[in-house]
């Protein structure tokens, strides 16, 4: 079997304070689980991360940006 590979990697965004930043990646093979992290902390799904997926594409949104979400 094929490894998954990034077809797209993530990419750096900026957001101001309060407001809310959509990151996205694309995997080589859908339906493949994602693991969201910052540093060594797993990220769930909760009132400030949504996460989704759909076939090859997965986005991580942080809702009401923070410094420390950087």
């Amino acid at each position: 079997e094929k490894p998954v590979l990034f077809k797209q990697e993530l990419q750096n965004e900026e957001a101001k304070e309060g407001k809310q930043v959509r990151l996205t990646c694309e995997l080589s093979k859908p339906g493949t689980p994602v693991k969201w992290m910052k540093g060594d902390t797993v990220l769930h799904a909760s009132e400030k991360y949504e996460i989704k997926q759909q076939g090859t594409v997965a986005e991580l949104i942080i809702r009401d940006v923070k410094s420390v979400d950087a």
